[in-house]
């Protein structure tokens, strides 16, 4: 566990233990019926060094926040995690390696955070591993900087190091440039990753699409680059003590990330199928399972057979992680001794828990003042600034139109690359990703996953795209993160229709757990980022107009923008006939104004129109199902949904007399005044669905013509 390497000891019991993970790997593959074996026999050297010798951990204490994290980045290979679980003592038994992939297990096929004590993130699409332990680096440096930033290195209890395993796969995946460049330029000294260099993917030898220098990449972006070649010579040697020497280099490293190309063969030691893309992604049959044992010395009989004594020596770890635990507490408590001011607000971030009174910190918007959505989303957070250290963040390149920059909070950099524009510290607020919208969403899960501090990120809503997979990964580990995405329709204008998102909205409504929050006003903004704030266990995306939009004037039969946080609210009632409405408009952030104008012409003519501003789908979903009752009456079967995108998911809610108000094709380079005028997104064209929707719900005296008088 102290990886000192010049009293380096590899004992027999640590060659059977690394022998024993290698027949578990083939026979819970077996077992299963499929799954990726092989590089977890060739990687059970490596992964079984770090968890006994290096990686600061306490099986019998999961989440002790003074642990080293460790990020399966190739996350196919799960028994690589898996088998080092259950052998150090973790709550994961030998029956949970044996249901490998089934129904109910603690070992499902990919490691899922949340699932299983000891896996600190949901891996499986590569390279996203990778960035939230770049994430997790830069949120310890963070919390070091909120709550013990004059200690010296090494000497703080927030001092600890991130551990990743990585892939070819990973290499390849675009995310892992974006994200270690990233790592690089913020010189992450507490970031070590090590690299399974083995040439072999489900396609065989990576020499049909691979060829780059990777480890000339990584001294490119500024790591510290190690190599341990086990092939070398041209015989395979596991040299252990090689590899701990590099690991324990890496981990003194404190300036920059290390990163460690270990050569391996994967597979290591079939005697038919190590080295070849069938050993990588599946079961090796029973004759190669056979064959295997018998190369390692154990018994072709037996399956799942861990021997008492390797279980007993593997689980020794346990003991020295106590003792590690124990000094971190000793430090720990005298650390709270002495700031008990900072120990209080530490106690507090760990709970997720917001401070008392916290929302008087809140803006209030000028009624009929009109302001662009995003820009009330920067005074907001300049508001909250003061009372939220846990709150930070910043933008793929676009804080000022994404306005999320704090005003006056420094920039989280290295002083030596720190501009004119954006002074700033290594334990600063405002993160810079640079153009690296894919890598910003996986770091800020990595951020939000090493808990501590709460984190957002802004791009324009069409970028999205770029960032999806690590969202999907976000709302599927319930994590905390808002994005802040602007530009949010065909109102950015001159841009054109490369920049103008048009199926974004209900592509990601389309993701479960994600909450895609369009408000109408800076009101409504306000009421959001509270709620969004005030949920813990999920994601949010925050999608804000560029253009400026009236802040709309409430009471005088305007609700208030309270109803925010239930997703969809009636803000403007029906007014004639008793108030009892005939055509209900629905809308959502920009276009709630057309439906307030539309509902003015249809009930200046005599309809009874109410309107609902719905700037949360998923908000609303989740209220009981009176309130969305009162909301949506079913017996007002006259509806028209306006949105400035694809109708898609409004079907459901406007029903089958209902009409649609909405952007089925690109847009194009024009004002935005030109756009909606062009598009058909007007109140008139409002008035005209509310018409038709009355038609075909056989609504009394709907389409009745007027005599000419002749």
């Amino acid at each position: 566990m102290t990886g000192d390497s010049s009293t380096f000891e590899w004992s027999d019991l640590d060659r059977r233990a690394v022998d024993v993970i290698r027949a578990l790997a083939m026979d819970a593959v077996e077992e299963a019926g499929s799954g990726h074996p092989g590089t977890a026999m060739s990687l059970a050297p490596a992964a079984y060094l770090l968890f006994q010798r290096f990686l600061r951990h306490d099986p019998t204490d999961p989440s002790w926040p003074g642990r080293d994290r460790f990020v399966l980045s190739c996350g196919h290979s799960s028994l690589t995690l898996y088998i080092q679980l259950y052998l150090s003592g973790y709550p994961l038994t030998l029956d949970e390696l044996k249901a490998l992939r089934k129904w109910g297990s603690l070992t499902p096929g990919h490691p899922e955070h949340g699932h299983t004590a000891g896996v600190e993130t949901t891996t499986g699409p590569l390279g996203q591993g990778i960035a939230n332990a770049v994430g997790m680096a830069m949120a310890a440096r963070r919390e070091r900087g909120l709550f013990d930033p004059d200690a010296d290195p090494g000497a703080s209890p927030f001092d600890h190091t991130i551990w990743a395993i990585c892939s070819d796969g990973d290499i390849e995946e675009g995310i892992s440039h974006e994200a270690s460049a990233l790592a690089g330029h913020q010189r992450l000294g507490n970031l070590v990753v090590l690299y399974d260099d083995n040439h072999i993917s489900i396609e065989d030898d990576t020499a049909i699409a691979l060829s780059e220098d990777v480890r000339a990449r990584y001294a490119a972006y500024g790591w510290d680059v190690h190599h341990v070649d086990w092939t070398e010579g041209g015989d395979y040697h596991e040299n252990v003590e090689a590899l701990a020497a590099a690991m324990e280099a890496a981990r003194a490293e404190t300036s920059r990330p290390s990163f460690i190309a270990l050569r391996t063969i994967i597979g290591w030691p079939a005697p038919n199928k190590q080295n070849t893309g069938k050993i990588h992604g599946a079961a090796l049959g029973a004759d190669e399972v056979a064959a295997t044992k018998r190369v390692l010395g154990l018994d072709p009989g037996k399956t799942f057979d861990v021997p008492a004594d390797v279980l007993a020596h593997a689980r020794q770890v346990a003991d020295r992680g106590r003792a590690l635990r124990a000094e971190w507490t000793k430090a720990f408590k005298a650390w709270r001794q002495d700031n008990p001011e900072r120990a209080a607000e530490f106690d507090r971030l760990a709970e997720r828990r917001l401070p008392d009174g916290w929302t008087k910190a809140l803006p209030e918007f000028e009624p009929g003042k009109e302001l662009a959505t995003r820009a009330a989303s920067g005074q907001i957070l300049n508001a909250l600034a003061p009372v939220l250290p846990e709150l930070w963040g910043g933008s793929a390149d676009l804080a000022e139109s994404n306005n999320t920059t704090m005003k006056g909070e420094p920039s989280f950099i290295p002083e030596e690359f720190q501009t004119k524009e954006f002074p700033g510290h290594r334990y600063g607020r405002t993160l810079h990703f640079g153009v690296r919208e894919h890598a910003m969403g996986a770091i800020l899960n990595g951020i939000a996953l090493h808990g501590g501090t709460r984190p957002y990120g802004g791009t324009f809503l069409v970028f999205s795209d770029y960032m999806r997979p690590a969202v999907r990964l976000a709302a599927l580990m319930k994590l905390p993160v808002t994005y802040v995405w602007t530009h949010d329709s065909i109102g950015l204008g001159e841009d054109g229709p490369t920049h103008q998102p048009v199926e974004h909205l209900w592509a990601l409504r389309a993701i479960p757990g994600l909450d895609v929050v369009r408000p109408a006003d800076a009101n409504e903004t306000a009421v959001a980022w509270r709620t969004i704030l005030q949920h813990t266990d999920r994601p949010a995306g925050l999608c804000l107009t560029r253009q400026k939009v009236p802040t709309v004037e409430r009471g005088n039969g305007l609700a208030s923008a309270e109803g925010t946080a239930k997703g969809g609210y009636v803000l403007a009632e029906a007014e004639v006939d008793g108030g009892r409405p005939h055509v209900i408009l629905i809308a959502t952030g920009s276009e709630v104004q057309l439906a307030l104008e539309a509902r003015e012409i249809l009930e200046a003519e005599g309809t009874p129109t109410r309107v609902v501003s719905m700037p949360c789908v998923e908000w609303f979903e989740a209220q009981d199902e009176s309130y969305k009752q009162q909301v949506l009456p079913p017996a007002v079967r006259a509806r028209v949904s306006v949105e400035a995108g694809v109708a898609l998911g409004w079907r459901g809610y406007v029903g089958d007399a209902g009409e649609s108000v909405s952007l089925e094709h690109f847009g194009a380079s024009a004002d935005y005044r030109t756009l909606f005028q062009q598009f058909g997104l007007t109140a008139e064209r409002v008035v005209a669905a509310a018409k038709a929707s009355l038609i075909k719900a056989h609504a009394e005296g709907a389409g009745r013509g007027e005599t000419t008088g002749n």
